[in-house]
């Protein structure tokens, strides 16, 4: 094989499955080597991280080949949508970096849909049904039973036209009539076992007001939205497999009854969702979590929402990296959100600067240290990133630390402090607890503690080997803040697939512990809002929206390490 061949091979076997396909439509010429996406959310929610994928492979595939991606909202059920899904949709696609060349809707095709529908019945391949949703669902049969016609399949042309006209105008009321396409109550096919492809809905639509009552279906409207806009590669997930010979169907139907004699037309591929542990994806589950008030809002950061991902603290190039590392497949997986996880972690190491937090603060007094001295100690802001130079941070004679961070009985392997142990301050000295002081209930309130002035970092002393070394902040030189420690949402790994419980049940109750008494380093004063950081010792934090001046409000993005993995196999 030449290198030309072998450098050919080795980049198809590189590429995803749908990147192969699109290299051989290139390489035959289809579609006279234009390709073209769409992005077709349904503005009925917050999108997720699994819209996420999506739109990583709509948008990214457009780019990667020079094509067009444009951004469709799929608004045909007027009494879920809103205009504020439209604009939060809008923010997460440039949040996650991309563009679109062209914002459509489902709606700006009501009239074309509407022409087509009327071609159908024409043509004898449409109907009015006026039975029920009950007796029209038991008449479509099983999977292994042939379904059996309804008693209007036959209904003359004229009178589905004439009703199909009292739909739209609001004469008929919601679930009286429906328009049914005739294909086959035989086929092996459920969805040919003539589909719906309008009903009545009497909801104002957030953009065509009340002009429409007939709304059509998704299978009806997304096929035909695509082939009017010119997309070549119309991409969706793999529970639409079934759907892809309707919509076929639909648009050989639309050409034939056009007489649309060209070579174009749109093809359906589809892809693995994007399914995580300890977590839900279904958009309804979603609005339940927010319209009971079980979690505060679209965005809040334990959500799987792009906007609470982002409120959290991830990072955009995270999710990329996360999504390049699960990749695209014909297979359904529950994906660990570990590996979410690690995907943040490694991005923000490299990113975010370091600085000191007490979350749980106990006071350090430091004896020997003359009172009303200030030494300004030199921290570096990011050890993997030189470019990110230093920041100084106050030492005083009164500190805060962890609670964690003392032990009055500790056993050997206890490298933090304790009575007559030695412990360093990062940053600064070598000290020694010499005694500790209990309120009445038998808390630890204060901690006393000796100073080895010849330790500070970088002097020859400081070379002196201790087995600890603790963060800490001055208690005049530091700010309040709040810091909300978020975990998973759910306690047990795949609440979906749990048959026997409510989803709501199975609600992690620690997945927000919020500390309010903490401490941070007065550097923090110029944080900006989601603005990312590591509390040394700590984990990934940034700075929440809604944080003020004088109280600053952090969230845990996530710790430093895995530690959930060892609790749960306790």
């Amino acid at each position: 094989m030449s290198v030309e061949n072998r450098s050919i091979e080795e980049n198809k076997k590189s590429l995803n499955f749908i990147e192969a396909i699109v290299e051989d439509d290139l390489s035959e010429n289809r579609n006279d080597r234009k390709i073209q996406t769409r992005f077709p959310p349904e503005p009925n929610g917050y999108l997720h991280i699994g819209h996420a994928k999506a739109i990583c492979m709509d948008f990214g595939l457009a780019k990667k080949y020079g094509g067009t991606c444009n951004l469709r909202f799929d608004d045909t059920n007027p009494t879920k949508e809103d205009v504020e899904y439209v604009d939060s949709i809008m923010e997460d696609i440039r949040w996650l970096g991309y563009d679109w060349n062209n914002v459509y809707y489902a709606s700006d095709y009501f009239r074309q849909l509407w022409d087509f529908a009327v071609l159908l019945i024409k043509a004898g391949k449409a109907y009015i049904d006026e039975q029920s949703a009950e007796e029209i669902a038991q008449q479509k049969g099983t999977p292994t039973q042939a379904g059996t016609d309804s008693p209007f399949r036959n209904r003359p042309v004229e009178e589905s036209l004439d009703l199909f006209q009292k739909m739209n105008r609001g004469e008929l009321e919601e679930g009286t009539a429906v328009l049914r396409a005739k294909i086959d109550m035989t086929s092996s096919n459920m969805h040919f076992r003539d589909p719906i492809i309008y009903r009545i809905i009497k909801h104002p639509h957030h953009r065509t007001g009340t002009a429409w009552k007939a709304y059509p279906m998704y299978d009806f409207a997304h096929g035909q939205s695509d082939y009017f806009e010119g997309v070549t590669h119309s991409l969706c997930t793999l529970e639409f497999v079934p759907h892809r010979p309707l919509y076929d169907f639909f648009i050989d139907e639309l050409k034939c009854l056009t007489s649309d004699n060209s070579d174009y037309r749109p093809h359906q591929y589809e892809f693995n969702r994007l399914n995580l542990t300890y977590t839900v994806m279904s958009k309804r589950k979603l609005l339940q979590l927010v319209s009971e008030n079980l979690v505060n809002g679209w965005d809040d950061p334990r959500m799987p929402t792009i906007s609470g991902l982002r409120r959290r603290g991830y990072t955009p190039q995270s999710i990329h990296n996360f999504i390049d590392k699960i990749g695209y497949t014909k297979f359904e997986a529950l994906n660990d959100i570990a590996l979410l996880e690690h995907a943040v972690r490694e991005d923000l190491n490299m990113k975010a600067k370091r600085v000191s937090a007490v979350i749980d603060p106990v006071k350090l007094i430091i004896t020997n240290y003359p009172e009303e001295q200030v030494e300004m100690m030199e921290a570096v802001n990011n050890p993997e990133n030189e470019m990110m130079g230093t920041h100084q941070i106050a030492f005083t004679r009164e500190l805060y630390i962890e609670k964690d961070d003392f032990m009055e009985d500790a056993p050997n392997k206890f490298f933090r402090l304790a009575p007559d142990r030695e412990v360093r301050l990062k940053n600064a000295y070598i000290i020694k607890c010499t005694r500790f002081k209990k309120d009445t209930a038998g808390n630890v309130v204060e901690i006393y503690a000796e100073y080895d002035p010849q330790t500070k970092s970088g002097m020859p002393e400081s070379n002196r080997k201790v087995k600890g070394t603790l963060h800490w902040v001055s208690a005049k030189h530091s700010l309040p803040a709040e810091i909300r420690l978020y975990d998973r949402l759910f306690s047990v790994e795949n609440p979906g697939d749990e048959k026997e419980k409510d989803f709501r049940e199975l609600l992690n109750p620690d997945s927000l512990i919020i500390k309010a008494s903490a401490q941070v380093e007065k550097e923090l004063v110029h944080a900006k809002p989601l603005e990312n950081f590591q509390f040394q010792r700590i984990g990934y934090f940034n700075l929440d929206p809604d944080s003020v001046t004088d109280r600053l409000i952090f969230n845990r993005t996530v710790s430093l390490k895995d530690s959930w993995s060892k609790i749960k196999n306790k």
